[in-house]
């Protein structure tokens, strides 16, 4: 059985700062050791093949790379998934996470009532390398602390939800 909270980073590690994502789930996955209703995974997937990490969960915390050019590298942006038709970038995994989670429920799978997005603003995911650039390296520890509550937060309210069900 799944955990109902799974934190998922995106990216790819052989693409300089594209791989933020992957990293920062590394540093989630330290800080929420222990925590039973919360999954942390890493993967290279985009689009469609990200269906199968998130239907049947409660909530998703989704964490990857972004260039918009409006804010300097290392900014940690925060999404929920009504507010991706607003975001312009050039990521190759962002664009597809809001018609993923929308076709997921246009196809009757159980999709997560609970999403947040957070997206860390790069220099470089173009670049074959696994160096990334330093604005990006220094994000990881506060966007890896960031996610760790929201995935908290939303663990909390899964439990919450389980016990007024329970009562009810």
């Amino acid at each position: 059985m799944s955990a109902p909270v799974l934190v998922l980073g995106l990216g790819n590690d052989i693409l300089s700062d594209d791989a933020v994502g992957l990293h920062v789930a590394h540093e989630a996955r330290a800080r929420l050791a222990g925590e039973p209703d919360i999954e942390v995974r890493a993967t290279p997937e985009m689009g469609l093949a990200l269906l199968d990490e998130i239907a049947g969960r409660e909530a998703v915390v989704l964490v990857d790379s972004v260039q918009t050019g409006r804010v300097p590298p290392g900014h940690l942006h925060e999404f929920g998934p009504g507010d991706l038709s607003q975001v312009l970038t050039t990521s190759p995994h962002f664009l597809g996470v809001g018609e993923t989670l929308a076709l997921g429920n246009l196809l009757g799978l159980p999709m997560p009532c609970h999403v947040r997005i957070f997206a860390i603003e790069v220099t470089d995911p173009f670049t074959l390398g696994t160096v990334m650039t330093p604005a990006v390296e220094q994000a990881i520890a506060a966007a890896a602390d960031r996610v760790a509550a929201q995935a908290r937060e939303f663990a909390q309210a899964a439990r919450a939800a389980k016990r007024s069900v329970a009562l009810a």
